[in-house]
């Protein structure tokens, strides 16, 4: 069945709605129908939103983490919110700690943090600095579309190339072949990685569910080039989502591994906070028919609530359904001859060298 009608639904964004949260004590806010037609009467049929962005100059940028079920312990993220306006996105939440909507404002109102590079530069040169691979990507994209304006991300690369500091990534555009000289060029010092996720390969389905990401077609693409660059490549099936997303796993891991990627995994359906009413919304406008199904089938795995917050269990969901998609993605990968058991993302600690800062060499 087709999309229906949706009184706030905005074409080209994944939210249908902007209500803030109530999360942290800020007040809910409501336009009820007859206000909204009056509203419309005056001023005519609202303004089609536009995507801002805000500059931001904190004092650090390097965020360190002691969560279990995670393989990395520290992440740069340029970005706050996200101009992909993926529906499911978990960062979304990130929003409401500073009064904004977890719905529409994560999409159109951005952050950036231009002096990353610079910042990443001093934290890099500091005395008992000891190096670990540093994850981008890990909460907003780095590559989302206004990273063409501001390069941010290629400002961290370049630094972590010029310091011989290992970095992985983690997006959804093709906007990530940008850089791929630099990230070529610290691979073969064993310093790159890079996780594509790639959700589908119906691109319609695409449009509605992460709006202004790359399609899928140009995201596997991404990948078999870095693959063919001797990046170390992923490809992350994330999330995946019952009765929606589910029935192109096996056909994306035959495509990947047909363009030489020899890393596959999935994520299953996360719903954190406030993306669960978004997401339920999303279904309503887009899948009515099967809306009770697929929050039916997320329950299930996740022990009868929409979402399992829990170390460990929010990765790896339980259940009927869970057991089933493992044994459809370790079948697709045996056929595919994909062997999982071997470490693809294997990097190189062990040549850092703290970076110039002011035209100085650290002094030891």
């Amino acid at each position: 069945m087709g999309t229906t009608e949706h009184p706030d639904f905005e074409r080209g964004r994944g939210a249908a709605s902007g209500q803030l949260s109530t999360r942290f004590g800020m007040p809910r806010r409501e336009l009820d129908g007859d206000w909204r037609d009056h509203v419309a009467a005056l001023d005519g049929p609202p303004v089609k939103l536009r995507t801002t962005v805000t500059e931001e100059h904190p004092k650090t940028i390097l965020s360190f983490n002691q969560s279990p079920d995670i393989p990395f312990d520290r992440s740069i993220n340029a970005y706050r919110g996200c101009e992909h306006g993926c529906v499911y996105c978990y960062a979304r939440p990130t929003h409401a700690w500073y009064d904004l909507s977890p719905g529409l404002d994560f999409e159109t109102r951005l952050f950036a943090k231009p002096n990353a590079g610079e910042l990443l530069r001093q934290t890099l040169n500091k005395r008992g600095y000891k190096p670990a691979p540093i994850a981008l990507g890990t909460n907003t994209d780095p590559y989302q579309p206004i990273e063409r304006r501001y390069r941010i991300t290629r400002d961290v690369l370049e630094v972590c190339l010029e310091a011989r500091h290992p970095v992985t990534i983690t997006t959804k555009s093709d906007r990530v072949l940008a850089d791929a000289d630099l990230l070529a060029e610290m691979a073969r010092e064993k310093l790159s990685a890079v996780a594509i996720s790639v959700t589908s390969l119906d691109p319609v389905l695409s449009a509605k569910l992460e709006p202004r990401c790359a399609a899928p077609i140009k995201r596997l693409a991404a990948l078999g080039r870095l693959a063919e660059l001797g990046v170390p490549v992923h490809c992350s099936i994330s999330p995946i989502i019952p009765a929606i997303t589910d029935e192109f796993m096996e056909s994306i891991i035959e495509r990947a591994a047909t363009l030489g990627v020899q890393s596959v995994g999935w994520i299953p359906l996360r719903l954190p906070h406030e993306v669960a009413p978004l997401f339920r919304e999303w279904l309503d406008v887009h899948y009515p028919e099967r809306a009770g199904k697929v929050m039916n089938i997320v329950r299930e795995m996740r022990g009868g609530r929409d979402n399992d917050p829990g170390f460990f269990t929010r990765m790896k969901p339980q259940g009927v359904w869970a057991d089933l998609i493992r044994t459809r993605f370790r079948v697709a990968c045996r056929k595919a001859g994909i062997d999982r058991s071997k470490a693809q993302f294997e990097l190189d600690c062990s040549r850092f060298t703290p970076p110039e800062v002011g035209g100085q060499m650290r002094l030891l």
